[in-house]
């Protein structure tokens, strides 16, 4: 007896938290969740005010016997799971289970584990938040009442082992939306006519856009629709005089961005990593949980990352100024500290998501770190310092040039103080490329009136471009914006819809399947309010009215539950059985030599059957023939795709399981009659975000050995076992 218990979640965050504390505590982990609704069945007694049925996780027996044998022999006991309505929910369950009083001052919280977020937690512990764990129990309730009620209608409407989620189900339904509004798109002309021109006597020369005409002193913005239209202002321009109407010279500033959220941190990595969210959500939690580093132990690098808060410390605001100081001189450093604002209050319980020790940059510890992990973390880290730093000061130039009455403009900038541009420069999806390379024009130092000579005129048809497919980033950012789901949801959303072949990857967009579109339409058909964004957001905003006591959980299960269950009823008794349409290859069954091969959607994908299942039971995976020849064999190359990478594509022979067969298999496609100049081994063609280049196949020439990109295993191993 004696000795004092704090019990976490992870034993990564045990052994980083160890550190802290001495000899007077031990440290346990949970390993997450230790009790939970029965898979087998609803686990919810909606006649009884929606009474959960909790039961103990299969596989934590071992685990909820240590806890139980550590508490008894502990004089008090801790319980530090994470700080939000998950971490609060699995604090409920572990006093639960050890016979703690929940409102007793057993709970301890903190943002970051640093040696002083931990001390100063436990120094002041407090109740379990009760109004925390009931918003949590009600989304974990209200999902499973919408899994467990539509799941089993689809099996019936449309195959077995189909779901459907609260969450997820909008998720697919914004993305068959985005490409029926692509397909719906009409584009419309535009043209665009540029006048590439110098100053007189001078070799620079600079480009400017056709902007509008003259009327009386003003200008009249003009957009030339057709070919006619352009064609007329031509010959308005022919036989003119070019010259410089106007110079406008201004100054503008530029405010950092707020240090990351759940979302924003996504989207970023997806953009500049291009990393998948569950990827980002995985190196993330690694950094949080904590590194070996050399000289410290095991430290967490960052602050928590589930939040959808943009607050800062002022401990942590003042840190960062100190470096901007010491980095980039006192220019650098606002005269007050900034300050971020959120959008309500449930967002306030968390800080953003930053560095916790500011001694340790990301490139003095580099060594220690994956390529992963420092990449995401140096991010972290440059958006963070970048948000404590001055405006950028830019320069701004506009030249209007005259001819004839019509008019043209060129703008441009110029950073004469880069401010925060010196530590940090945001990726963007939205701008275009020719708004883009307008706006960074070097533009030559002229005076009003001064003449300039015509190099070309170019007119250039143009057509307007439908919305783009969403990314992982956009998708995230356009759930955020509309309320869908929390920080702890984007990535496993994602994921489920991905998985469960809703949607898939072509290259790095999101595209419904035939399947998710089939499902999306029965749902919107018949259950709107479940697959409706603005419902879904509503119901966001109930669950966090929950959070901050101002509604009560029993109440809004039972206001959602009653008008849902009539319609799944309604829907099981009305809605016809939806047939999923099979593509007919035009090959015959190689096995019973009857049927024909359809190319079928199952859990896990595409795959070829044969059409007399389930007689003949003839399955094989869906196999794309590629403009190459097997290395070693000389035969032809197919490319499959992968079920454990989602998306990814591998190369194997087309030989492959026949007789004789060839077991050639490669991530990489090989490049016919290319060989490498040192070792004389086949050429392959690499990818990498967005880029693709040539590498030679043998890992051990010496052309690679100065790449430190770890090499991956070929994928015969994890795809033979498909």
């Amino acid at each position: 007896m004696g000795k004092n218990l704090l019990i976490v979640e992870s034993p990564a965050k045990a052994k980083t938290i160890g550190r802290y504390l001495g000899k007077d505590y031990r440290i346990a982990a949970s390993v997450g969740h230790i009790r939970d609704l029965p898979s087998s069945s609803i686990g919810v007694d909606v006649r009884r005010g929606f009474k959960p049925m909790y039961i103990n996780m299969r596989g934590k027996e071992k685990v909820i016997r240590e806890l139980k044998e550590l508490s008894m022999d502990s004089d008090v006991v801790f319980i530090a799971t994470d700080p939000d309505r998950e971490g609060e929910a699995i604090a409920w369950h572990i006093a639960t289970i050890l016979k703690i009083d929940p409102t007793s001052l057993c709970r301890v919280s903190f943002n970051e584990i640093t040696q002083k977020a931990v001390i100063e937690a436990i120094s002041q512990p407090r109740a379990i938040d009760i109004d925390l764990v009931n918003a949590q129990q009600a989304r974990r309730i209200l999902d499973r009442l919408v899994g467990y009620e539509l799941s089993p209608l689809l099996w019936k409407k449309i195959r077995k082992g189909l779901s459907a989620g609260r969450v997820q189900s909008v998720a697919t339904r914004m993305v068959v939306d985005r490409e029926a509004e692509i397909d719906a798109f009409l584009p419309e002309e535009y043209w665009l006519l540029t006048a590439e021109l110098t100053p007189e006597n001078k070799i620079f020369s600079f480009k400017s856009r056709y902007h509008g005409r003259l009327k009386g002193d003003k200008i009249e913005r003009v957009k030339l629709s057709n070919k006619e239209e352009t064609d007329k202002v031509i010959a308005q321009l022919n036989g003119g005089e070019y010259f410089v109407r106007s110079v406008k010279k201004g100054r503008k500033k530029t405010h950092p961005y707020a240090p990351f959220t759940t979302s924003t941190l996504q989207q970023e990595a997806s953009r500049r990593l291009s990393f998948p969210s569950r990827k980002t959500m995985s190196v993330a939690q690694q950094l949080y949980e904590g590194i070996e580093v050399d000289g410290y132990g095991q430290v967490a690098l960052v602050s928590y990352i589930r939040t959808d808060s943009v607050r800062v410390s002022d401990d942590a605001a003042a840190e960062a100024r100190a470096i901007i100081s010491a980095k980039f001189g006192p220019d650098y450093v606002p005269k007050s500290t900034r300050k971020f604002s959120n959008k309500n209050a449930a967002q306030d319980a968390h800080e953003a998501i930053r560095p916790t020790h500011f001694d340790l940059s990301p490139d003095t510890i580099q060594d220690v770190l994956s390529g992963d992990q420092f990449r995401l973390y140096k991010m972290i880290w440059d958006r963070f310092i970048a948000s404590q730093m001055s405006s950028a000061e830019i320069d701004t130039v506009t030249l209007d040039i005259e001819c004839n009455q019509q008019v043209f403009r060129s703008t441009g900038e110029t950073v004469v103080f880069p401010g925060y541009l010196a530590q940090y420069v945001e990726v963007s999806d939205d701008k275009k490329e020719e708004d883009v390379a307008e706006s960074k024009a070097k533009l030559p130092l002229v005076n009003e009136g001064d003449r300039l000579k015509l190099i070309s005129l170019s007119p250039e048809q143009k057509f307007t471009q439908p919305p783009s497919l969403y990314t992982e980033a956009t998708l995230i950012k356009a759930m955020e914006e509309k309320g869908i789901g929390r920080p702890s949801t984007y990535a496993p959303t994602i994921s489920t819809i991905l998985e469960r072949n809703y949607v898939e990857k072509l290259n790095k967009y999101l595209a419904p399947t035939e399947l998710g579109i089939i499902v999306t339409k029965l749902l919107a058909e018949n259950f709107k309010s479940v697959v409706d964004t603005t419902f879904t957001a509503k119901m966001e905003e109930t669950l966090d009215g929950i959070e901050l006591g101002k509604a009560d959980w029993v109440e809004v299960l039972s206001n959602f539950y009653g008008p849902f269950h009539e319609l799944v009823e309604k829907a099981s008794n009305e809605v016809a059985r939806v047939e999923v349409s099979a593509q007919v290859t035009g090959e015959k069954c190689p096995e019973c030599h009857k049927g024909d091969l359809l190319i079928k959607e199952g859990r896990y994908g595409k795959f070829v059957a044969c059409s007399e299942f389930p007689e003949c039971k003839y399955t094989a995976t869906v196999q794309t023939p590629v403009n190459a020849k097997c290395p070693k064999c000389g035969s032809g190359l197919v490319s499959r795709e992968s079920r454990k990478f989602k998306g990814r594509v591998f190369y194997t022979c087309d030989k492959k399981g026949t007789d004789p067969e060839c077991d050639f298999i490669s991530w990489d496609m090989p490049l016919d009659g290319q060989n490498c100049e040192v070792c004389g081994q086949y050429m392959v063609m690499k990818k990498f975000r967005g880029k693709s280049y040539t590498k030679c196949s043998n890992k051990e020439c010496t052309t690679n050995r100065s790449r430190k990109a770890k090499v991956t295993d070929t994928p015969t191993d994890a795809e033979e076992k498909e």
